[in-house]
């Protein structure tokens, strides 16, 4: 049989967690396993440093994914959660970090550029504020918009919505309007005898001879 690549069909965890947390240190403050992935909680400052450490001394090359946690009722209400793979081993694991909401994060866009993109989306949806990003601006919501969409206290709903006018050709906010003119409810189930066409039902009619 070809072997097309030396990393391992399956990757262990075994002894995963216990040589990470060694060789990290003080930079760890604590590591669990939950759902069959590796969890590192490092230093806020210290981000920069373990990542490095990861990268180049242990084989995990690739930055996956930068993803934010919001927990409203602490006082460092965000989690960011790094997600790393290492193509050599075939082996995920994630690292995290704490921050509030005036608390700066540390960019990583000096280990991968593509960090820049990844940070951006966690400062759009959560308002974490990454230091050194050379270009945090908002890349999913759009000009102008207001507050940050996945914290748990966003409000679902409010006096105006955000839509495309096609007679103004952009998006504009205006308020709200629930509009039911074009709705109607027979409140029949199709069990009770309906007295249209069910979707679907005309194929079965055609079939008969």
């Amino acid at each position: 049989m070809t072997v097309l690549h030396s990393a391992p069909r399956i990757a262990s965890n075994e002894g995963v967690r216990e040589s990470l947390a060694a060789a990290l240190g003080e930079l760890v403050i604590a590591t669990c396993e939950e759902h069959g992935e590796i969890v590192l909680t490092v230093a806020r400052d210290s981000i920069v440093e373990a990542l490095r450490l990861l990268r180049d001394a242990h084989e995990y090359q690739q930055l996956m994914e930068i993803a934010g946690v919001d927990y409203p009722d602490r006082a460092e209400r965000f989690d960011v959660v790094y997600m790393l793979l290492s193509l050599t081993r075939n082996h995920r694991i994630m690292v995290k970090l704490t921050a509030a909401e005036d608390t700066p994060v540390p960019t990583v866009t000096g280990l991968w550029p593509v960090a820049g993109w990844l940070e951006r989306e966690v400062f759009d949806l959560y308002g974490v504020i990454f230091a050194g990003n050379p270009d945090l601006r908002r890349i999913l919501t759009d000009y102008g918009f207001e507050g940050h969409p996945f914290r748990k206290d966003f409000p679902l709903t409010g006096t105006v919505e955000l839509r495309y006018s096609e007679e103004d050709q952009r998006v504009v906010y205006e308020p709200v309007k629930l509009a039911q003119d074009f709705r109607q409810f027979d409140f029949m189930s199709p069990w009770e005898g309906a007295e249209y066409v069910l979707p679907g039902d005309e194929k079965a009619a055609e079939a008969k001879p």
